[in-house]
C-alpha cells in the first residue's frame, strides 16, 4: 500500500483498485483503461477526500465506486451527444450525466471512448472561449 499523504493520485487509484479486490476493481480498472486508450494524455488526479477523477483541460469524469455500482460521472454530460445512449443516470441535471455500471454489466467500449474525446472537445472548446469581461459600473 502507498502511503496516502505522499502518493500520487495514480498511485492511490491503483490503491483504490487493490483494496475494493472484487467486480467493482476489475470495472474500475477496466474503464480506467479505456479513458487513457482514448487520451492518452490525460491527466488523473485525487479529488474530494478520494474519488478518482480523470482531466484534460477541466474534469472530464470521476470514477466513484459503490457497493451496486461503479458510476461514471461526466462534469459536463449533460452538454454531450450520447447516441449510443451510455448516459443512465443523473439524467434530471442540467450540468452532470453519469454511467452506472453493475456488476456483470459490459460498457460499449467504442461509444464510451467517443463520448471521453467529446467530454475532452469540449472542455478545450469551453476553455478557448474568452469570457466577457465585468465593467464597473460608475
Amino acid at each position: 500500500m502507498t502511503d496516502p499523504a505522499n502518493a500520487s493520485a495514480s498511485a492511490l487509484i491503483d490503491n483504490r483498485i487493490l483494496e475494493l479486490a472484487d467486480w467493482r476493481g476489475q470495472t474500475l480498472a477496466h474503464v480506467r483503461k479505456l479513458i487513457h486508450a482514448a487520451d492518452p494524455e490525460i491527466l488523473e488526479e485525487w479529488k474530494w477526500r478520494g474519488v478518482p477523477t480523470f482531466s484534460h483541460a477541466g474534469i472530464v469524469c470521476t470514477g466513484e465506486t459503490y457497493k451496486a455500482v461503479v458510476k461514471l460521472t461526466f462534469a459536463k454530460g449533460a452538454s454531450l451527444p450520447d447516441p449510443a445512449s451510455l448516459f443512465n443516470s443523473s439524467l434530471d441535471g442540467n450540468v452532470r450525466r453519469a454511467i452506472d455500471i453493475r456488476e456483470g454489466e459490459k460498457i460499449n467500449e467504442t461509444a464510451f471512448k467517443t463520448l471521453i474525446r467529446a467530454a475532452i472537445a469540449l472542455n478545450l472548446e469551453t476553455k478557448a472561449k474568452p469570457r466577457p469581461r465585468k465593467t464597473k459600473s460608475a
